[in-house]
């Protein structure tokens, strides 16, 4: 889709570590008249996928408990994020093979069939990365791994959390939970009273 009020856009790779930082440069038209040159910065590496296990029988919901250097850096609970179960889409891989792939790596649960909740951006003025947002049901027959755990050849060290879903709300009101796509999920499973 061709946006009439940008022209002379050009990139320039600032990093390209983990994923590419790129300085964008361009002429910017406002409402009220007159073209401006602007920059931004533009951080991401691929799309990524979300997924919150939930069990409608036991009213139970898996969760991940992992070390997140921004979390760390910022003061923020030792560095240990609790939060759904998600990754990078490989290239070639759609959002719904991605997020199978993490249920069995992260969680050891085999996943039969995923809802597509929605595809948002969680910091679109610097983050390119959009995240495609799931939700499955599961039970104890789809457990195919006692650890998950994560991969140790992407230096994953994951707890699996499973606990009741009121517990995860309360720790949402307090603080313990400050993700935002595991939220987001909880409040779809509270709003749409999944499992109630």
């Amino acid at each position: 889709m061709e946006n009439k009020r940008i022209k002379n856009v050009v990139s320039n790779v600032i990093s390209h570590v983990w994923g590419k930082l790129e300085r964008i440069d361009f002429d910017y038209k406002f409402k009220k008249g007159g073209w401006k040159r602007l920059s931004h910065e533009a951080y991401g590496k691929s799309d990524g996928v979300a997924l919150l296990l939930y069990n409608p029988e036991s009213k139970h919901v898996v969760l991940s408990k992992q070390f997140r250097i921004p979390v760390y850096i910022t003061g923020g609970s030792n560095g240990y994020s609790i939060e759904v179960c998600g990754g990078a889409v490989d290239d070639g891989e759609s959002p719904e093979a991605s997020v199978l792939r993490e249920a069995k790596e992260e969680l050891g649960y085999h996943v039969a069939r995923l809802k597509h909740i929605s595809t948002v951006f969680l910091s679109p003025g610097i983050v390119r990365e959009r995240v495609h947002l799931f939700i499955a049901t599961y039970s104890d027959s789809d457990k195919i791994s006692d650890t998950g755990g994560g991969l140790e050849a992407e230096n994953e060290e994951i707890e699996v959390l499973e606990l009741p879903f009121n517990e995860a709300l309360q720790m949402v009101e307090d603080n313990r939970i400050i993700d935002a796509r595991t939220i987001m999920l909880l409040q779809y499973i509270k709003i749409h009273k999944l499992l109630e």
